[in-house]
């Protein structure tokens, strides 16, 4: 696919930053759980944190595409860190999308400096990939809504400063959903849980607590019952996003396993020589490349106004699935070496089985794919 030199330049320089300034923390990062905090601050000198944010509000206001290289770039460095970043950029597109005008100028510029960062509060314990069954509930009292209710799986959960919550208004009603900004500070508001995690160690995930916290009435960010809609229309978006990420995780791994296979020697030769490696090898690069142009299609056709529901959910689905599949081979190429935490092939492997849950599971894209085909 074509890209102007303008896409190129970004992608190059996030690539670069990525290189020099995420890799070097990743392996700590995971092993400490604690997010590289330096590194959110560089990708706001770069104006990242305000990818999707209009020009007007102080934002790069990226189109699809160029969001799309972003996050495969960034993730090249670590998968935590671009998830972190594609939350943010989640809620900031909320904002933009959907808050009047005092709401974009009081949060936009600073969400694009970086802080406060955003979160995204769709999924309940026990409404995952059927959000029309959460039960938190927003009951309007006067000027304000009063919120009850238990999110689940936030990302940014701890570090953030501002959430995008979906609530019904009426809890007994399912078509009641709406949407809502929530600052961190919010008096009822507590973060729960950190979930500890097979991989995605250095991203934080918790639950927020709501007991009665209120906010005003013009944190409404959607009408009443309009919340869901508007969730899937960013979700749509975001498995661009999704599916990216997947892509530049898969590229990590496989210029790990070229390198490897490079270097490592078995019966006096580069294990590299051997026919059985390098099959391996040109399935992994078939499989990224394959993942990459999937992403940059949809993305394309997003920018052109298309409806691409179905084309979003075939780049997440093959590059997430993708992910999982290059990982393993770059394990299987590192032989014993690559079960230890002594190379970063281990932990691309851990956070690779992420990408085919989160922002909706591989079997919920097949849905959305075999619907538009039916």
């Amino acid at each position: 696919m074509h890209l102007s030199p303008e896409q190129v330049a970004i992608r190059d320089t996030v690539r670069e930053f990525a290189e020099a300034e995420i890799r070097p923390v990743a392996r700590e990062a995971d092993e400490t759980g604690e997010f590289p905090e330096a590194v959110w601050d560089g990708l706001a000198d770069l104006d990242l944190t305000g990818l999707t944010v209009p020009e007007a509000y102080g934002g790069f206001d990226a189109d699809r595409v160029t969001y799309a290289l972003v996050n495969e770039a960034v993730a090249t460095g670590a998968l935590a860190v671009a998830t972190a970043l594609s939350v943010h950029c989640l809620a900031t597109s909320c904002i933009r999308e959907f808050g009047d005008e005092s709401l974009k100028e009081e949060w936009l510029p600073e969400m694009v400096d970086g802080r406060p960062v955003g979160a995204f509060a769709l999924s309940e314990p026990h409404a995952g990939s059927n959000p029309a069954e959460m039960t938190t509930e927003a009951r309007r009292e006067g000027d304000e809504y009063v919120i009850e209710g238990t999110k689940q799986w936030i990302t940014n959960g701890e570090r953030s400063g501002v959430a995008v919550l979906f609530a019904k208004t009426d809890r007994d009603d399912p078509d009641s959903v709406t949407q809502f900004l929530v600052p961190k500070d919010t008096e009822g508001l507590e973060v729960g849980k950190r979930e500890d995690k097979l991989g995605l160690r250095a991203s934080d995930t918790t639950t927020l607590e709501f007991d009665g916290a209120r906010i005003p009435a013009e944190y409404r960010l959607t009408e009443e019952g309009r919340g869901l809609s508007a969730a899937l229309s960013i979700l749509t978006g975001g498995r661009i996003g999704i599916a990216a990420q997947s892509v530049g995780l898969a590229q990590a791994a496989l210029d790990e396993a070229v390198d490897y296979a490079g270097e490592r020697e078995q019966f006096d030769r580069p294990i590299g020589d051997f026919q059985a490696i390098q099959h391996k090898l040109a399935e992994m690069q078939t499989t990224v490349r394959a993942g990459r142009l999937l992403t940059l299609d949809a993305a394309r056709r997003a920018d052109a106004g298309e409806d691409v529901r179905s084309a979003a959910a075939m780049a997440k689905y093959f590059a997430s699935e993708g992910a999982v599949d290059v990982t393993n081979e770059a394990v299987q190429i590192h032989g014993g070496y690559g079960y230890t935490t002594d190379f970063d092939v281990e932990r691309l492997y851990r956070d690779a089985k992420v990408t085919t849950i989160y922002e909706g599971t591989t079997e919920i894209q097949k849905n959305v794919i075999a619907r538009e085909l039916l």
